[in-house]
């Protein structure tokens, strides 16, 4: 029995170091790195370009008045639907109508005036002639010195005088002419002045704003009403910039509205914003509705995914698949010889993860797609369905 304890000791010390081998083997630091695999695939990819945005209305407006003024009346409210010069809103006119009035008596008395200037001036037109004609017959008098040349200087006078009074009326009647023209152009500046305490809409739109009530003191320009043209809303798409390359007008385009996510509708990019937002590092699009939805609201926030043309054919892998190796784009590839990085280009990539490779990868290579840890061209690696759930 004492021969047999140190032999029974040795035994069970080698079985107890294979298991702690084993072990270290199959699941220790020195097991291999279980991974996922996917062969390259030969297909088409469709890119998609997927971003957030919001409803806004292309055509929207402000309604205030031009001068500084009291609000009298608000004849409508929010989510009404006005046409084209309904009124909207009132300003107290205050002193205009007075003022009117002024002028309308003001114009009667420049035109009453600019009548008596007329008359006097056909009165001195009708002195001139007879002074012209007097001195006529008093110059061929003279001729035959039948009177003094005294005498046929004063009807030279009279003559000249007879013509400054005519010019005199000349000038009188185009002063009365200038000033009734003056005061109708003030009455015609009033008139429309008086003509905007009226608040119309200019097109048919609806009131998505009131942000003054009657009594409210509003500065020229400040607006009583907002509106916006419900046929103009499109959807302002915000997209990285990075992620935006192919972004150009007229690609169609999914709209899945926040209200709404069970009913996809289409679009297209209407326009892109030449002016991109350095801070968050997206572009701008404007993406109309192809119908517009019955029911809608502004500021409402909407997912849209834009559909590029598809590209040629080329291997193509999971985005997953794709590493980064001393500053170079490329995957783990499997074959006989083991493990290695494999450099390669990248073309475009889809929506549903899978991405083109130009350049560097053979269709059918395999590919890891997902390790447990981080590879290198040393590691041992052992090809799971899934890394998810207990090792085998």
């Amino acid at each position: 029995m004492r021969r047999l304890a140190p032999l029974l000791l040795a035994v069970l010390g080698s079985a107890l170091l294979a298991a702690l081998l084993f072990g270290a083997l199959r699941a220790g630091p020195l097991a291999p790195v279980r991974v996922t695999v996917a062969q390259a695939q030969q297909a088409r990819i469709a890119p998609g370009l997927f971003g957030i945005g919001t409803v806004e209305a292309r055509r929207s407006m402000l309604i205030g008045p031009t001068t500084p003024g009291r609000v009298k009346a608000v004849a409508v409210d929010v989510g009404e639907l006005v046409k084209a010069g309904q009124l909207l809103a009132e300003m107290d006119p205050v002193d205009l109508d007075a003022r009117l009035a002024a002028l309308d008596a003001a114009s009667a008395r420049a035109a009453s005036a600019r009548q008596a200037a007329q008359a006097q001036q056909v009165d001195a037109r009708a002195r001139q002639a007879l002074a012209a004609a007097t001195l006529q017959r008093h110059a061929e008098l003279a001729a035959q010195n039948f009177i003094s040349p005294g005498a046929l200087e004063a009807r030279q006078q009279e003559l000249a005088s007879a013509q400054a009074a005519f010019s005199v009326a000349q000038a009188n009647q185009a002063a009365a002419r200038l000033e009734e023209q003056r005061l109708q152009a003030e009455r015609a500046g009033l008139r429309l002045q008086r003509a905007q305490v009226q608040l119309r809409a200019p097109i048919d739109a609806m009131v998505v704003g009131r942000d003054a009530e009657p009594g409210s003191t509003l500065m020229a320009g400040q607006a009583v009403l907002r509106l916006i043209d419900p046929a103009s809303l499109w959807v302002r798409l915000r997209l990285d910039q990075g992620r935006s390359a192919g972004l150009s007008a007229g690609l169609p385009a999914q709209i899945v509205l926040r209200s709404d996510p069970d009913h996809p509708r289409a679009g297209q990019v209407e326009r892109v914003e030449a002016l991109s937002d350095s801070v968050t590092e997206e572009r701008v699009a404007q993406v109309r509705f192809e119908q517009l939805p019955a029911t809608l609201s502004v500021g409402e926030l909407a997912e849209v995914t834009l559909t590029l043309p598809p590209s040629a054919p080329a291997p193509t892998v999971p985005n997953a698949a794709i590493r980064r190796l001393q500053g170079r784009s490329g995957v783990w590839q499997v074959d006989a010889g083991g493990l290695r990085f494999q450099a390669v280009r990248l073309g475009p990539s889809s929506l549903d993860g899978r991405v083109q490779v130009l350049e560097g990868l053979a269709t059918g290579a395999t590919v890891v797609v997902h390790s447990e840890k981080a590879l290198d061209a040393r590691s041992r690696i052992r090809v799971v369905a899934a890394l998810a759930g207990p090792q085998p």
